[in-house]
């Protein structure tokens, strides 16, 4: 009931005067059925702004921090994405990734619509990076389809580190249904895996334009934040 709440009075229509958001391919989305949307991740009001715009319930795999986030901020976000439906994700290694993977498997079983970003993390300098294979797994698993969408424009409005967002127009963009049934039965093969994850996010690149980067978004931010601190200590 909260999910609607927010979707319909509370929420929905405030994003729409504040973003304006220009919504394209929502066809593409079917309006029924166990399906996956994937797509790319520039900001935490990415969110908000897709489940607001789609006719059909959607559930987001999100990571674990936003629900046990320290103090009345933490439980007050906590208490938000448990009651709109959430399931919350620990990413720290390969037994909390098959953790996630049942549960997105769990929705799909009962005919929902499962949202997931492939990168794992919102980007954090606007650019495109190497997709987990979770998000193939799960499509193979299940035998659905997998909806690509990039959202254009939020990285601007609400880059990482910006806790309100400015106005501006947005772009939600959904692209045609993958069907990987040609891949049945070969969900525990790495290379298929692989291949299957990389063809999303081709995808989902088509889509939104961004540069990509053959690299897991959490190395890049890493490898950066290291040459960024060799040449401090240079200088």
């Amino acid at each position: 009931m909260f999910y609607y709440l927010c979707k319909y009075v509370l929420l929905g229509p405030a994003l729409r005067v504040a973003f304006r958001p220009r919504i394209e391919g929502l066809e593409h989305v079917p309006a029924e059925g166990p399906a996956i949307v994937a797509g790319n991740h520039l900001s935490f009001s990415d969110h908000f702004l897709m489940p607001a715009m789609l006719h059909r319930r959607i559930t987001f795999l999100a990571k674990a921090e936003y629900f046990n986030g320290p103090g009345l901020k933490g439980r007050l976000t906590a208490a938000f994405f448990r009651s709109v439906g959430q399931i919350p994700v620990d990413r720290r290694g390969r037994r909390a990734a098959q953790a996630a993977i049942e549960e997105g498997l769990g929705v799909l079983s009962r005919g929902e619509l499962l949202g997931i970003y492939p990168e794992g993390t919102r980007s954090h300098d606007g650019r495109l990076y190497k997709g987990r294979v979770g998000v193939a797994s799960m499509a193979l698993q299940a035998g659905v389809p997998v909806i690509p969408c990039a959202m254009v424009g939020t990285f601007e409005v609400q880059p990482p580190g910006r806790k309100i967002p400015k106005l501006g127009r947005v772009t939600i963009r959904f692209g045609e249904p993958l069907d990987f049934s040609r891949h049945a039965g070969m969900e525990n093969e790495r290379a298929v895996l692989r291949a299957v994850t990389d063809e999303i996010m081709g995808e989902i690149l088509r889509l939104s334009g961004q540069e990509y980067v053959d690299m897991y978004a959490p190395d890049a931010k890493a490898a950066q934040q290291a040459a960024r601190a060799e040449d401090n200590s240079a200088g």
